[in-house]
């Protein structure tokens, strides 16, 4: 990579020589209705802390707030809020339905776009659509409570306050001069055709972490914000120190009105109790919703301060207003004078010329575009999460004992995690907590862009304070517990070559990660494989309701589940770790490391072991050798029997391979002789190893055979069963006309064709594993293709798609697929990107036709985005299948 301004500033930051990433969009976007907040009895997090009770209640563990952002650590903190003179509230959050109000779940009801982003967030943007109508809280959770599970969900842009563009486009803007000065640039636009008013208030203030009655997170006072002589704001906390907020007039040469509260709950109006103390967190709705005057700080001091500007915007007019937030210690001369704008310009500039320099191919013009945002995306998706499990469970001296149940219940076996630190999350609205396997996916494109970051993450979650003592990795809040696939391993092995190829092989994290996954590798073996016959069975495995039953929960009758993906996620963690241990082995180019080479000696016969097992096991292991498909089964006392549904379980074994180079495995001897003795002494287990047609100069390490794998392929590559033209479908559409049927428990249990939202409760019902498109899945099949024809070469090809007659090797079959995926997102002739359905908005109006979002997962047969609508997580894999066909067009024209 070149040496840009913004990587001479990533590069400052790594060797913390100057704290460039002190400051970011880390500001959750829903801190109520989460797990860190719920103190009920049972458990029910959503009713526990609702939407109503967000703008008056101080939250324990966080802060959230509308295109805002804060300091690591989450002690200060900046927010937009905004008033159209109708709204019954404040509108200061983004809204959505919690998971009992929605028709498929929790859903984020609301019109918000990711725009641009650089690592250090030098410069930043992002844009909120503001209705000048009274925005339809009542009509939105009533439609969706009436809608059921066969009804798409009702979202914001389906009611009518956008009709006629009556709206704002409200954009904010940011921009660094020096790690904690910071540029803050406010754009209103009227979108609508007459004149309208806005009330806007940048809102600033500190975290509250005085009312719990515990010792306060090292600093001992109180922190406060006052109004300055020259009428800027005065903030102070201990540990950021002195810190000051300049605001600027608005178009007509108004400056304006500073508003001071505590960031502390009302609890007369959410209990009827009398207050402790006058000023309260929702004083700034009273006072502009309700004109209160009495809510605010006569003495203009607090916790919470807002600058309370009314813009009168003509019809398809902007306006602009600028703000600064510096530490006394960066304090610049003239905050607000010529030298902002040129600072704004400059960065946006470093931030073109950084990504110029990360994407190493030509890209049209769209193409750029979505790339962009998607990494912008991914890099406002980042969130300070704060949750120390002991604390939660047993309660804040100041606060309410918590129900005895607490200490059995969710959670408890965790007290030992004590998070405190920036987070790449799913979604900071739907899922405002980690995953550990999206987060797996997150630092692939994060790699790109940051890659000292991207390893930080996995680091992270191998440390003590994460990682449970039996070697469990954290799932999610909801349940720490939970199983989600082994792909850490995967993630971190990926981020290696990708740094490697760019000439820095970090063999010092590689190495940190291969040691603690060995205690991780190890709770597998020992938790998930019930009868020691290497077959697995990890549960529901992150894919929710893909199969017949709630794979989280014991079977009808005390059959146990022998699963295909749980099998080939353990065969997959294997070869990966087997590789990794192959490279640590090869040692510093002056000798080898032998702990390193029995340890791939190790992988590499539990790899065939678990070959062995899926393959031949009692005959055919998983395998049908009817359907030519690998399927779950159920073992009961008397007998096995196969649940024969075509789903992404039977095509995750094709992720299961690695390519040994002869070249490779020759220099380390110890390894070697284990490889050859074995080869010879156990064929019995040999069988399941392919050799190359060229004199054996490679080895293939794989689940399928070739026959089989083009067995399976033929059903991934069919129109009418895995290929959709928008990647590849997580269900075969062969079951929508012929469900998979299976009676168990007096009970018949069904799995059909579900292209779009879920029409299960299983999970919530907020994701649907039956039928859709998901990049995480997909991705690693591309990757698994790619390994194949790196062994298999021209020498296998297959009809892509199935019947067509058209041949193609499996490179080829996985630039098809990263071509079907692109066009998720990618307009077509009339402009219509299939990502956002059938909005005409999205490819008409020059006000919307150049955003994207970037949901959980894809309709199986249209490509329209569902699930959660900004998880610029996982989703952003989009970039890395932009990228390649675009490398593959530009080397097609040059030849």
């Amino acid at each position: 990579m070149s040496a840009t301004a913004e990587q001479e500033r990533i590069e400052a930051d790594t060797a913390r020589s100057a704290y460039w990433k002190r400051w970011g969009p880390y500001l959750s976007e829903r801190q109520w209705a989460t797990v860190r907040e719920d103190y009920s009895e049972k458990g029910k997090s959503w009713e526990h802390f609702p939407h109503d009770h967000a703008r008056s209640r101080a939250y324990r563990w966080g802060e959230d707030g509308l295109l805002g952002l804060c300091d690591r650590a989450c002690r200060l903190c900046f927010a937009l809020a905004l008033w159209n003179g109708k709204d019954p509230i404040l509108k200061e959050r983004l809204f959505g339905l919690t998971g009992p109000e929605g028709n498929h779940g929790e859903d984020v009801k609301e019109q918000y776009f990711y725009l641009a982003a650089t690592p250090t967030y030098s410069y930043a943007k992002a844009l909120y659509k503001y209705s000048q109508a009274e925005f339809p809280y009542t009509a939105l959770v009533e439609e969706n409570r009436r809608r059921g599970k066969g009804e798409p969900e009702f979202e914001l842009i389906d009611t009518d306050v956008f009709n006629e563009n009556r709206y704002f486009d409200v954009f904010a803007e940011y921009a660094k001069h020096s790690p904690n000065d910071i540029l803050i640039r406010l754009t209103v636009a009227n979108r609508g055709p007459d004149a309208a008013t806005l009330n806007l208030l940048p809102n600033i203030w500190f975290r509250n972490d005085w009312s719990w009655g515990k010792i306060k997170e090292g600093s001992n006072f109180k922190p406060g914000i006052t109004l300055g002589k020259q009428g800027h704001l005065n903030l102070k906390q201990e540990l950021l120190g002195r810190f000051f907020l300049e605001a600027g007039a608005d178009a007509a040469g108004q400056l304006p009105a500073a508003l001071f509260t505590e960031n502390e709950t009302n609890v007369h109006r959410l209990w009827g109790t009398d207050d402790e103390n006058a000023f309260v967190k929702d004083a700034f709705h009273e006072y502009v919703v309700h004109g209160n005057h009495k809510a605010v700080n006569p003495a203009q001091a607090g916790t919470k301060a807002a600058l309370h500007y009314v813009l009168n915007i003509p019809a398809g007019a902007t306006q602009t207003i600028s703000l600064r937030l510096f530490s006394e210690k960066e304090a610049p001369v003239d905050p607000l004078g010529s030298s902002f704008e040129q600072t704004f310009a400059m960065r946006a500039k470093e931030a073109q010329e950084f990504y110029d320099s990360v994407i190493r191919t030509k890209l049209n013009g769209q193409e750029r575009e979505v790339i962009l945002q998607a990494a912008a995306g991914l890099l406002w998706s980042k969130q300070f999460y704060h949750y120390i499990v002991e604390d939660w469970l047993h309660g804040d001296p100041a606060g309410p004992t918590p129900p005895a149940s607490r200490l059995g219940g969710r959670n408890h076996d965790w007290s030992h995690l004590h998070s405190r630190d920036v987070i790449s999350m799913p979604d900071k609205w739907e899922y405002p907590w980690f995953a550990s396997w999206d987060l797996a996916f997150h630092v692939m494109p994060l790699s790109y862009v940051d890659p000292t970051y991207a390893k930080e993450q996995l680091l992270l979650f191998l440390r003590e304070w994460y990682m449970h003592p039996n070697g469990q990795i954290p799932a999610y809040e909801f349940g720490f517990g939970d199983v989600n696939p082994p792909v850490h391993a995967w993630a971190a092995w990926r981020i290696y070559k990708v740094t490697a190829a760019r000439g820095a092989r970090d063999r010092e994290f590689l190495e940190r990660v291969f040691q603690k996954l060995l205690l991780n590798f190890t709770w597998w073996v020992n938790r998930k494989d019930a009868t020691g016959e290497n077959l697995f069975s990890g549960g529901f495995l992150g894919l929710d309701n893909i199969g017949l039953f709630d794979r989280s929960q014991p079977l009808p009758g005390g059959s146990t589940l022998r699963q295909a993906d749980g099998t080939a996620w353990m065969a997959f963690y294997c070869g990966t770790m087997l590789s990794i241990a192959l490279e640590l082995a090869k040692g510093d180019g002056t000798r080898t490391h032998l702990a390193y080479e029995d340890m791939a000696s190790k992988f590499f016969e539990h790899f065939v072991q678990i070959t062995d097992a899926i393959n031949h096991l009692g005959g055919t292991g998983l395998w049908n050798e009817t359907d030519g498909f690998y399927y779950d089964q159920v073992r009961t006392d008397r007998r096995v029997i196969p649940l024969p549904t075509r789903s992404a379980v039977g095509l995750l074994p094709l992720i299961a391979v690695e390519v040994l180079e002869k070249e490779t495995i020759e220099k380390l001897p110890g390894f070697y002789r284990r490889f050859e003795w074995f080869m010879e002494h156990r064929p019995d287990l040999a069988r399941n190893i392919s050799g190359s047609a060229e004199g054996n100069e490679r080895r293939l390490l794989a689940i399928p055979t070739r026959d089989r794998l083009e067995r399976v392929l033929r059903y991934m590559l069919d129109e009418n069963e895995f290929l959709s033209p928008y990647g590849l479908r997580s269900v075969s559409k062969f079951h929508e006309k012929n469900p998979c049927l299976f009676h168990a428990g007096g009970a018949e249990h069904c799995v059909g064709y579900e292209p779009g939202e879920s029409n299960s409760h299983l999970f919530g019902g907020n994701s649907n594993w039956r039928g859709p498109v998901w990049f995480p899945t997909n991705f690693l099949i591309i990757e698994a293709l790619e390994r194949y024809h790196h062994f298999y070469g021209d020498t296998l090809q297959v009809e892509c798609p199935t019947g067509s007659g058209r041949v193609m090797n499996l490179r080829e079959v996985a630039l098809e697929l990263n071509s079907r995926l692109a066009r998720i997102f990618l307009p077509d002739t009339s402009g219509r990107r299939p990502c956002h359905g059938d909005d005409t908005r999205f490819a008409t109006d020059a006000h919307w036709r150049d955003l994207v979002l970037f949901h959980e997962y894809f309709h199986g047969e249209t490509g329209r985005g569902l699930g959660a609508s900004h998880q610029t997580g996982w989703t952003a894999l989009a970039i890395a299948s932009i990228a390649e066909v675009a490398k593959q067009r530009n080397s097609a024209s040059s030849s």
